[in-house]
């Protein structure tokens, strides 16, 4: 596999306040690695050192093989953000040529990305006339505009009605079908539960747990199973021969699962949110 991104030991200060201490991770090509937390955990301070917004104050950083203030990074990056702002009175296609001119890019890639974000019928209309939806694929079709290798989204989806949010993941997913590295930070815990190959829980800027959803869901887990019979649901402890002697006793079995967490329960359980 290849590495994308990596740190060790990645700190950040802001005069007194700690954003960050001592983040450790790497990212593979082609996942969708979640980065959770709870507000003000240092989850936007570390897109900024990343990108190359700001500068850590310790630590290793490699972004695509070179330190992130590598100017020629930039081109093979995007980010999108919460106040990806756009210019209201222009068109849609007005708001990417600005861009693609930017990019160096022919004015072709501007009508193959509104397609591709179902924004091509909508070109010629001024940004202030399209709805939240549509800003949003806007802001996302911008971001994508020059084929970036690795995509910053954070809070992609935040604010969003169940609908449009899911067509933005959607072009999340294309992406990352299309081989793109994607950095993903959300407040919602169904959303990289699903999306994501692996996430990172951040807490008072700390990594304290990194792995899969499924992994972390598993390690959290109440060592306990629910058993269902034609008298009603019982939870019982995980222990085999307690188990086996109460179905021996038991004639009217219907179902036997194990009782697992939400990714929403075990962030809740981890974080100074659920405290």
């Amino acid at each position: 596999m290849e590495t994308v991104i990596k740190t060790k030991n990645l700190s950040k200060r802001f005069n007194e306040t700690v954003a960050l201490d001592s983040c450790s991770f790497t990212i593979e090509k082609g996942e969708v690695f979640g980065y959770l937390g709870p507000s003000g955990a240092g989850k936007t301070t570390t897109i900024k050192l990343l990108s190359g917004q700001l500068r850590s104050d310790m630590g290793e950083i490699e972004v695509l093989g070179r330190p992130p203030f590598d100017d020629t990074i930039k081109e093979n990056i995007g980010i999108m953000s919460d106040n990806s702002g756009l210019y209201e009175k222009a068109t849609v296609y007005d708001n990417l040529k600005l861009f693609a001119e930017i990019y160096r890019l022919p004015a072709e890639r501007i009508d193959e990305v509104l397609k591709d974000v179902g924004l091509y019928q909508e070109k010629k209309k001024p940004v202030e006339k399209l709805s939240k939806g549509m800003k949003q694929r806007l802001i996302f079709a911008r971001t994508i505009l020059h084929g970036p290798e690795l995509l910053f989204l954070d809070e992609p989806t935040a604010n969003l009605d169940p609908s449009t949010a899911e067509e933005v993941r959607d072009l999340i997913r294309q992406m990352k079908e299309n081989g793109t590295t994607v950095f993903l930070t959300t407040h919602n815990m169904e959303e990289a539960d699903e999306m994501c190959d692996r996430i990172a829980l951040l807490d008072k800027g700390h990594i304290i747990e990194c792995g899969s959803p499924y992994e972390l869901k598993l390690k959290y887990a109440r060592k306990q199973v629910e058993v269902t019979t034609e008298q009603g649901k019982e939870t019982l402890p995980l222990d085999r021969p307690a188990l086996i002697d109460y179905l021996q006793k038991c004639e009217d079995v219907i179902t036997i699962h194990s009782i697992e967490p939400s990714l929403k329960e075990v962030f809740l359980t981890l974080t100074e949110e659920g405290r």
